[in-house]
This record gives structure tokens, sequence and C-alpha cells, in this order.
């Protein structure tokens, strides 16, 4: 028997349009084209198996395995049932499902195996099993994505799983099925209308995608630290697929990768990789993580918060960093969120009146980890520091964002802003340019004021008033 190995591995995105609405918009119908090359791909590379980490399988109690040898139902996605339906009926690797299941015990994971006639397959493993390996002559095996397990986890998960694809001497391509960006339109668009939901999205997810064309799996895990800061909330499970990608190829850097298509999928990015594990020679850093081999049961999901002491001025002061945070104060009227980060005194995110809505002051600082994109504009010590201005105007527009889809409204029914910055000379140009492409294209009036600092370290804040409509 041949040694066992990983001939390919492919990031598909996990949304139904692919399937059912390709020549709806022409996005759809690029990456469903990729889909189908990346199919030609796998057949040509006469794999025993294909391995599917979805992210929409979510788990609590470990991992679990899809062990029926042949699931067969009809898939109706829950947000796009409108599209139609995806009858399947796949072909798994049970003794494989079962020996993986066996592996991960082995390392110190909590694993079962699943075999219930009717039980649902996710709608991402559908879909890629569907597009990848449509006439279902090539086994497949499904694990969920665990809702709590860190790097440290994911990565013994994967090794397990190679012990396996190693025992049984199998060529096994492995699929992460993911969205990169994950925030998507809450109301129903037209097709034409499709698009990236916000421009930093956008820029995190070509970052992604260089990193991948170049082969560098293994930074896209170490750059999941940094996007986990900057994008949506506090959300690490679209990343939880990289990192187990990165451990099923060792850890590289020198992939041969190719983007075969990047398109939005109702607000969403979704993209079609292709890796290669042909040397590319271009990826030169070294694996920086602790090499772990077994699970022992810790779990620091978000290893990439900083810890920051928790300071005693008030009952309601919650950790942070800088002047105490405090949660938002709930009177009639007020509009809260825990997607937007917490006040630095006593008063609400935003207070409806009638049709308007009155925002606190936005600064640029990320929910949960209080963290600054594009860095503090001064250290403890108050010496300046470098910062990017453009980052943190593009935060505070994401954090009124959502503000204001919190209490119901869109970024187009914005009528006033006024902007405070602490170092008018140096930024206005930067934080103009991105007023430019973000709340300009909506029309607010507005008036930007110089001042001598703000409470936090930010060079940024905006006061704005939003009118809701009748």
């Amino acid at each position: 028997m041949s040694e066992g190995t990983i001939v390919a591995s492919f990031v598909v995105p996990v949304h139904p349009h692919t399937v059912l609405a390709p020549d709806q918009n022409p996005g759809w119908k690029k990456l469903r084209e990729a889909f189908d090359q990346a199919a030609q791909t796998i057949r040509e590379l006469e794999a025993d198996l294909i391995v599917v980490y979805s992210t929409t399988w979510p788990s609590v109690i470990g991992h679990q395995i899809q062990a029926d040898p042949n699931p067969e139902w009809v898939m109706v996605d829950h947000d796009f049932h409108d599209l139609g339906s995806i009858p399947y009926s796949f072909n798994i690797d049970q003794d494989f499902a079962h020996a993986w299941d066996d592996a991960n015990k082995a390392r110190g994971l909590q694993s079962r195996c699943v075999n219930y006639k009717g039980f649902p397959i996710d709608v991402g493993s559908v879909v890629a099993l569907t597009l990848l390996n449509p006439d279902n002559k090539i086994p497949a095996a499904i694990v969920s994505s665990n809702v709590y397990a860190n790097r440290t986890e994911t990565t013994v998960m994967a090794k397990a799983c190679l012990d396996v694809v190693k025992a049984q001497g199998k060529r096994v391509v492995a699929v992460t099925a993911m969205s990169l960006s994950n925030r998507m339109f809450t109301d129903f668009i037209e097709p034409s209308e499709d698009k990236i939901h916000s421009l930093k999205d956008h820029e995190w997810n070509q970052k992604i995608l260089e990193f991948l064309r170049q082969g560098r799996l293994e930074d896209v895990g170490q750059l999941s630290r940094t996007i986990q800061r900057q994008i949506r909330v506090q959300k690490v499970v679209a990343f939880k697929p990289m990192w187990w990608l990165s451990a099923m190829n060792g850890n590289r850097n020198d992939l041969t990768g190719n983007v075969m298509a990047y398109e939005a999928i109702h607000g969403a990015g979704g993209a079609v990789v292709h890796l290669d594990p042909t040397p590319s020679g271009v990826g030169d850093k070294e694996y920086d993580e602790e090499d772990v081999e077994y699970f022992h049961g810790e779990r620091g999901v978000l290893d990439a918060v900083e810890d920051v002491e928790i300071e005693e001025q008030s009952p309601n002061a919650v950790q942070g960093s800088g002047p105490a945070l405090w949660e938002p104060t709930e009177i009639e009227g007020s509009v809260n969120t825990d997607s937007a980060p917490k006040p630095v005194g006593a008063y609400p995110h935003a207070r409806r009146v009638g049709n308007m809505l009155y925002l606190s002051g936005v600064g640029p600082r990320q929910p949960g980890t209080n963290a600054i994109p594009g860095g503090p504009i001064h250290d403890e010590n108050g010496e300046p520091l470098n910062y990017d201005i453009k980052a943190q105007t593009h935060a505070v527009v994401e954090n009124v964002r959502r503000v204001v889809e919190e209490a119901g409204g869109t970024m187009e029914q914005v009528v006033d802003v006024t902007t405070f910055l602490v170092d008018m000379k140096r930024d206005f140009s930067g934080y103009n340019e991105v007023w430019a492409e973000t709340l300009g294209t909506v029309g607010p009036t507005r008036t930007t004021l110089a001042i001598d600092a703000l409470p936090t370290p930010i060079a940024v804040e905006m006061k704005v008033i939003v009118h809701l409509g009748e």
C-alpha cells in the first residue's frame, strides 16, 4: 500500500446560489465555473477520498463525523429557500469515518460518529460535494466545526485525520467549505445588486486571497488573529477551517496557490481556491505555533485577544484599556448592541426620539477586544505612535453602521455627521478619502472639527444623526 497523502486542497463557498441560481448573477456564474474546473482537477488527480470541513455544520460537544454510508435527503437552505431545493445522495467512507473518530480519541479529543437516516447534511457540505464530486464516484468524509474549539484542538483534529490518511494509504483532497467575510445582507436583494457588504471586508478578503495565491496557507492561519479583531463581531468560527487546512498541509507556506474565482454571494465573500502541494518556493516564514500532538482540554478560543485588567472604578465598568468601559445605559428609547464598542461613561450607544436616532460619539475601537484598527495614536506613557487614519476611519464607519442597523435603520438614512479629528493637518486628507468611499456616497451634511484629544488613544470620532423614516 502506498503512503497516504494530501494531493490537493480547496477553499469553496457555502451558499446554494452556485448550485441553484448561477445564471442569475455574473459573479455566481464565475464561481460555478470555478467549481466545475475544480471538479475536473479532482478527477484528474484520481483521488480516493474528499474530506470536507464545513463551517455550516456547527457542533458544541467535540467534533462529529458523518458515518452514514449513503445519506440521502433534500436540502432546502434556511435563508435562501426561494432558490429551490438540492436533492443529494452521497457516498460516505464509513470505515474512514470510524477510524478518524478513533484517531481523534487517541489524541485526546471529544469525537463521535453520526449515522442516522434522515440526519441532514449541512448546506456547505451539500454544495461542496454536489459540485466537486458531481458523479458521486469519490467517497467522502464530513466533519463538523466545533464552535468552541481553539487552534490547538483544530490542529490536533487535523493531525488525527492525517493519521488515518497515512494508515489507509489514501490520496485525499481536503476541502474547507466557508465564506471569507461572512457579513450578509439582512434583506433580500436583487441578484444584480449583489456586492461585498463592506469595503473593509473586501480589503481583508483581498489580503487573505493574496496569501493563498502565494501558497502561504500557514500565514493565513496567523493572519486570522488580526482579522479577528478587525471585522464584524468577535466570531472565530470563520477561521477554524483555515487552521484545519493549514494543519492538513503540515502548516506549510510554500504551496502552489490558484485563486480560481472571488465574488460576492448575498454580501459575503465567496472564493474558489486551489492549493497544490507542489512547493512554490515563495513562503519562507517559519511555523511559530506550538506544534501540539495531543489535546488536553484547554480552550482559549480567541488567543489573539489581549489580556486586560478590570478597573474597579465603577460597578458598571468592564474590562478595557484607557478609561473604564461601561455597560451602555438602558433607558426609554435607548438603542444598544453588543456589536459596538462599550461606552467610556454612563450613556447609551444611541437614543431614538420619534423617527430620529441620535448616536453618541462613535470611535474606531473594536467590540470585545477594545483594539484600535490602524493602531493607537500614543502609547501608555503618552509617547506618540504612528497610526493609520484610514483604518481608523473605516472602523468608525463600521461601528456607526452596527448601531444604525441595530435600530432598524440603514446607512442611507444618515442625515448629519459631526467629525472630530485630533490632528486636522495630518489626518484630514486620509479621513476625507475614506468619507468619499463610504458616507460620502450617502450624502449627509458634515462638519469636521479639530480637537485636542479624545478619551481613548484614537484619532477620529463621529457624532451621527439618522432619520429613520415614518
